[in-house]
């Protein structure tokens, strides 16, 4: 019996990503695609997959009911940071109840646990919370931080040298290409067993790194001089608050390097191997795979 999976965030960079795999798949998985989406004229165009406008998002759960119809496996994608982002997340699971929809795959961060240092997990310890009470068949992927952000923690100077500024101390971090996380998300979703129901799987890279280490990285693949500067929590608010965002952004971002500080994103996992077959990217595989990525620095 054909399986329909859903894909939420197809406009996106992970959600894209995913929606091409499954378009991909062999036919001997015996899967349909649907991507739900705000605007349609933004979905991929990919073939065979089914395109339902939902302009609402996930706070217009009684749209996201309706679009999810039929649907034997929701893929859900973690929605932009906003203030009210659990709220969000939690009209989703609702509506993915109210829908029928099975079994659901979402994506969390890694140490999305109950006070944890980085604010904006709460969302996702929120939300698996409510998959694990919702009766859905559930797997949790918890993402490290995405390869492709580390150039934009730089910032050029003057003098042609950029600097990454943050408080994350001598603390290390377990960037994962955002590839990577969507193959596991594909195999995952394609799957469908039993043995991954009820598992919070930490999807990593193949290694943890400072963010002197970053820069370093930065450095040898741009050929411009980039440098990490440990800031102080206090020094990191100073610097970041002109730039408009409310305190709850500010804090976030603030709370990240302070995460990482506290040894909270440094988990290495083989996730990326196990689900794959082969070894997760390294950031700067990553990156020179993904030359777009880096191209403020170049």
């Amino acid at each position: 019996m054909t399986r329909l999976i859903a894909v939420t965030g197809a406009t996106g960079a992970l959600g894209g990503r995913v929606a091409r795999l499954l378009a991909d798949a062999p036919a001997d998985h015996d899967v349909a695609l649907r991507l739900v989406v705000r605007d349609a004229g933004r979905a991929p165009g990919l073939p065979g997959a089914e395109v339902v406008a939902n302009p609402g998002g996930y706070s217009d759960e009684a749209g996201l009911t309706t679009a999810l119809e039929g649907v034997h496996t929701l893929f859900l994608v973690s929605a932009a940071e906003a203030e009210d982002r659990t709220e969000q997340h939690l009209a989703a699971v609702r509506a993915a109840v109210a829908a029928g929809v099975q079994r659901v795959v979402y994506t969390s961060f890694l140490g999305s646990e109950p006070g944890a240092t980085f604010t904006l997990t709460a969302t996702h310890a929120a939300t698996e919370a409510a998959l694990g009470d919702s009766g859905l068949r559930t797997t949790v992927l918890r993402n490290s931080m995405y390869a492709d952000f580390v150039p934009f923690f730089a910032t050029l100077a003057q003098d042609g040298t950029a600097q990454i500024a943050a408080p994350a101390g001598d603390g290390a971090a377990s960037f994962v290409s955002r590839d990577d996380a969507a193959e596991v998300a594909a195999a995952v979703l394609l799957e469908d067993h039993p043995s991954t129901d009820g598992r919070v799987l930490d999807v990593t890279g193949p290694e943890a790194l400072t963010l002197g280490q970053a820069a370093e990285v930065l450095t040898g693949l741009t050929g411009r001089r980039v440098t990490y500067v440990d800031q102080t929590v206090e020094q990191a608010w100073e610097t970041r608050r002109p730039s408009g965002a409310p305190d709850w952004e500010v804090e976030g971002w603030v709370t990240s390097y302070t995460a990482i500080a506290a040894g909270e994103m440094a988990v290495v996992s083989d996730v990326v191997e196990a689900f794959t077959g082969h070894p997760a990217l390294t950031v700067a595989e990553h990156l020179r795979r993904h030359p777009e990525d880096w191209a403020p620095l170049a």
